[in-house]
């Protein structure tokens, strides 16, 4: 028996409704995958129209000329979202491309190890193993906790003995509503870092938790923080962020692939980097969706993280506990915290079929498989997962509609 009527959200019934209303796409679908790809509110999809207009009629280099102040903005916001400076904020086309740039920048030598967790985004653990095989680096897992998440006693152990050149953790992984205890591992890492220096660098991967929750890079202390735009941010496709310290862009750390945008050639066989983290970026991207994620950024701070992150736990919680009734269904999350992401398997079903019968009733989720995350699903015991992912948009009505969709299908 459901009980939504005892339900406390975080948001008031009218401004609820007033992020459905300013967002086109609630009218069309239940979106249940904004950990794929979130709705953009109508803001962030006029910003991007409009540039490109300016563009058509005007030309593209002399609409970011006029634009350029507003274009300046994206950095300034994005600072206050992870309380930074701007200058220590660079754009890129998506997380992976934001992480790729973080890690080709730290000096690797052969036998240098990269210390990660067990549940990380896949494309980050292609890259490891990459740089495993070509260079001669060592992968080093850190042990997960009974409960889910990383073992904080073995993380400790294991980098103060090793002394890993790199400590890479995901914040949420994209397999499981998990979320990891980084609050706790920055209180592990900045007393370690105080005494080795510059032996050990830190990215953090926030691709899922940023527009679900806040994010302070000074508590976090990472030296460098990736995300894309796209999901919970609801910004659009083909955007993503870079925060760099600075520690790390004091010390010279920059892209293997550095171009014109971070650095001026200056003589002959000599370049000099930027000072700031435009070092990361290319020359080219599209101005278009720098503006229009600073709307998106602009809307959730006005929102406000806080309220948001209440809202995101509330329904992926009532999501969980009413898939948890429904017999041959398998909730798979666990950990000492979780998140917007909420997997489950059925048994006997396949991912396909559930999948495009949810498709056709106008309900978005999205199918995960073990070569996405071939460690959490080993121990799981699972070859596929349905991952739904409620944001505070999304309403307990709807989320009834897909629940009482699932239950026909199986």
């Amino acid at each position: 028996m459901r009980i939504t009527e005892q339900i406390r959200t975080a948001f008031s019934s009218e401004e609820i409704a007033r992020f459905r209303k300013e967002t086109t796409g609630c009218t069309n679908v239940i979106h249940l995958n904004n950990a794929g790809s979130g709705l953009m509110p109508d803001v962030v999809s006029r910003a991007v129209l409009d540039h490109i207009k300016l563009e058509s009629e005007i030309g593209g280099y002399e609409a970011a000329a006029l634009r350029a102040a507003a274009i300046r903005e994206f950095y300034v916001q994005a600072g206050k979202l992870l309380n930074c400076k701007a200058a220590n904020i660079a754009f890129t086309s998506s997380a992976t491309d934001s992480y790729t740039r973080a890690l080709s920048s730290i000096p690797f030598s052969s036998g240098d190890i990269i210390l990660t967790d067990n549940d990380d985004f896949i494309s980050n653990q292609i890259q490891f193993l990459s740089l495993q095989k070509r260079f001669g680096i060592r992968i080093e897992r850190i042990r997960n906790a009974p409960e889910g998440g990383v073992d904080l006693e073995d993380l400790e152990q294991k980098l103060n003995r090793l002394q890993p050149r790199l400590l890479a953790i995901t914040h949420i992984p994209t397999n499981s509503g998990l979320v990891q205890p980084v609050g706790q591992i920055a209180e592990i890492y900045a007393p370690y870092e105080q005494t080795h220096g510059d032996k050990t660098w830190y990215i953090l991967d926030a691709c899922q938790s940023i527009g679900q929750m806040p994010l302070d890079v000074q508590a976090l202390k990472c030296d460098f923080l990736s995300a894309t735009n796209r999901k919970f941010l609801r910004g659009p496709r083909g955007t993503g962020l870079l925060y760099i310290s600075d520690k790390a862009l004091q010390s010279g750390l920059e892209p293997l692939f550095i171009d014109m945008r971070g650095a001026e050639w200056v003589e002959k066989d000599v370049y000099q980097p930027r000072e700031d983290a435009m070092r990361f970026e290319d020359w080219e991207f599209a101005y278009a969706l720098v503006l229009g994620t600073r709307a998106a950024i602009d809307y959730f701070l006005e929102i406000g993280a806080d309220r948001v992150w209440q809202q995101v736990k509330l329904l992926s919680a009532y999501t969980r506990q009413q898939l948890s009734q429904i017999d041959k269904v398998r909730v798979l999350d666990r950990g000492p915290a979780t998140g917007g992401l909420v997997t489950f398997t059925v048994k006997g079903a396949e991912p396909g079929y559930l999948v495009d019968g949810l498709l056709k009733r106008k309900i978005n989720v999205v199918p995960s498989y073990r070569g996405f995350a071939v460690i959490d699903f080993d121990e799981k015991q699972v070859e596929w997962a349905i991952r739904a992912s409620p944001h505070y948009y999304n309403t307990i009505e709807e989320i009834d509609v897909f629940l009482d969709a699932l239950k026909q299908l199986i």
